[in-house]
């Protein structure tokens, strides 16, 4: 009897997922572990392993949403079965295209002759002689010799009858009278990313302050515990810095750690600080995962810097669970190696979240101190917030209590 695949549930809050690329072809045998499937949640991208061995039929088609739980493939035990599923329930198209062997492609492409165009052209002497002495570049000459290589023959019959004529320049896409340089569908992490910005700008009520923090002493902090390196095991960063200040903050200004659930605010015993990490896909493409570390409130700066590294790696490598993006309570976008001048922003918070913090880079700039003038690092700061949940008063004051902790550094130990 065959075996389904189902969509997993990789989270309380998952009810649906896509699969977006199967990594085995219809009708192919497959061994129970292997990797049969990458599917996609709001969230993150996970690569499946079949339940048990058999071969591969598929039912669902790529990028439809399908309920946690639901069958998208099923696992026959035998060829005689295999046929049986798929005249009951054909695969779909993309599926069905995908159950070409790979080997016969590669054949295909291998007896089909073309000129050869990279790389070391395969000519003999006197076919290369006789090419020359004509003018004629054999670089686009179709070799029938061995490995494709241009045999005299070759150069005759190209002689006798031309080169085969270039290409057209593929047509230039056009819209509304611009060029288009390149199109990126908007599904999967970018989907996902500007479904949740929309809907987070549409059910809160987003304010936004803005302001600048002296660097001077987290600075000296840093070095002295890069210095320590070998002694702590880990390199510290300013994100695990900024992430242990921020825990110290809410704790002194608890109405930030909260949530808007069913017309009540919620306020969080848990603190849980989502950390955004910028994923670069290439010139034109990138995207956004937020890690959580979780009960960041409970954690020493070595196991919140444990836990950044972790998370931020996996995120990289495309190993995140959907667990490790939920339950977080307030979120921190760093973007100071990114974004080194800016010095004003509008996060959007992260739902169902009430508060965002986006940092920005260390910069030196002019200060007065103590009544002159001094050059200072600074580091741009804005801190949006749901004001439905809480009014100015709270966010000033937790605003200023984080800039205290970054600002006088001595006090993350009281």
């Amino acid at each position: 009897m065959a075996e389904e695949i189902l969509m997993p549930k990789l989270a309380m809050a998952m009810k649906q997922g896509k699969v977006i690329e199967w990594k085995a072809g219809e009708g192919q045998r497959i061994e129970k572990g292997q990797i049969v499937m990458v599917i996609e949640t709001e969230k993150v991208t996970y690569e499946c392993e079949a339940p048990a061995s058999g071969f591969l039929h598929i039912i669902a088609e790529l990028d439809k949403a399908i309920p946690v739980n639901d069958a998208v493939a099923l696992l026959a035990e035998t060829e005689a079965e295999l046929a049986e599923l798929q005249a009951a329930q054909p695969a779909p198209v993309e599926a069905a295209a995908k159950a070409a062997p790979e080997e016969a492609v590669a054949a295909t492409a291998a007896s089909t002759p073309g000129p050869v165009k990279k790389g070391k052209v395969r000519i003999s002497p006197a076919a290369k002689k006789m090419a020359v002495t004509h003018n004629l570049d054999f670089i686009k000459v179709t070799g029938s010799g061995p490995g494709g290589r241009i045999v005299k023959k070759d150069i005759i019959q190209a002689l006798e009858t031309g080169l085969p004529e270039a290409a057209p320049p593929a047509e230039v896409e056009r819209y509304e009278g611009k060029k288009v340089k390149k199109t990126i569908a908007l599904r999967g992490m970018r989907q996902a990313i500007a479904e949740h910005m929309v809907h987070s700008l549409s059910v809160a009520a987003q304010l936004t302050l803005s302001g600048e923090i002296d660097m001077t002493e987290m600075i000296k902090l840093r070095k002295s515990l890069l210095q320590k390196e070998e002694i702590v095991g880990l390199r510290i960063s300013y994100t695990d810095l900024l992430v242990y200040a921020l825990t110290k903050a809410v704790k002194l200004v608890p109405i930030v750690n909260s949530s808007v659930v069913d017309n009540e605010i919620k306020i969080w015993e848990d603190i849980n600080i989502a950390v955004a990490v910028s994923l670069e896909v290439d010139e034109a493409e990138s995207g956004l995962i937020v890690p959580v570390v979780k009960d960041a409130g409970n954690k020493s700066l070595l196991e919140i810097s444990r836990s950044i590294k972790d998370l931020a790696g996996r995120a990289r490598n495309g190993q995140l669970t959907a667990d490790d993006m939920a339950d977080g309570t307030l979120t921190l976008s760093n973007t100071g190696v990114f974004a080194p001048g800016w010095t004003v922003s509008t996060p959007i918070i992260n739902q169902p979240q009430s508060v965002i913090v986006l940092t920005g880079g260390i910069f030196e700039k002019p200060m007065a101190v103590n009544g002159e003038v001094v050059v200072r690092p600074m580091m741009t700061t804005s801190i949006t917030f749901d004001h439905r949940v809480m009014d100015g008063a709270p966010i000033h004051t937790f605003l200023s209590k984080f800039k205290a902790f970054i600002e006088q550094p001595e006090l993350l130990h009281l």
